[in-house]
């Protein structure tokens, strides 16, 4: 819309690099469409002057852009190491299982996308997730199970 180019511009002019508002940018765009298709993406690098291959970058690189739709609740699992000694691969298996799906996917109902991802900087309450826009620390299978009765 034209309110939501202002914005681009508007973030742009903020940097002495226009570029330096690619972040915000894509989380526009994922924002209006959901997710950031191969089109979405050559249409922001237009916006930028850049390349699509460099905004496919980006997006590929951070976990939190979506290049397919996304579930209406997002659990994150960290996976950094000290999770990973705390019990965060027995985490992901109880979510696998309860889910019914790998990490990466999305339930068929469209309720749950799955993910692991790196640091989510609470090394002290180990092993915790990020569901939707809050932490989740010193998780247990059966506090898990409490989290997605609470996603219902």
């Amino acid at each position: 819309s034209a309110e939501q180019l202002a914005e681009v511009r508007r973030l742009q002019a903020l940097y002495p690099e226009p570029r330096a508002a690619l972040l915000p940018v894509l989380h526009m765009a994922q924002e209006t469409f959901g997710y950031l298709s191969l089109e979405a993406q050559e249409y922001v690098a237009t916006l930028f002057d850049l390349s699509p291959a460099h905004v496919h970058e980006v997006v590929t690189f951070y976990t939190l852009y979506f290049q397919e739709p996304k579930g209406r609740h997002i659990i994150a699992v960290c996976q950094n190491l000290s999770c990973h000694l705390a019990g965060a691969p027995q985490l992901l298996a109880h979510l696998r299982s309860r889910l019914g799906i790998d990490v990466g996917e999305t339930t068929d109902d469209g309720r749950v996308t799955l993910l692991a991802v790196e640091c989510l900087c609470a090394c002290e309450h180990a092993p915790m997730a990020q569901v939707d826009d809050r932490y989740e620390l010193s998780l247990t299978p059966d506090k898990l199970d409490g989290i997605l009765e609470e996603l219902r």
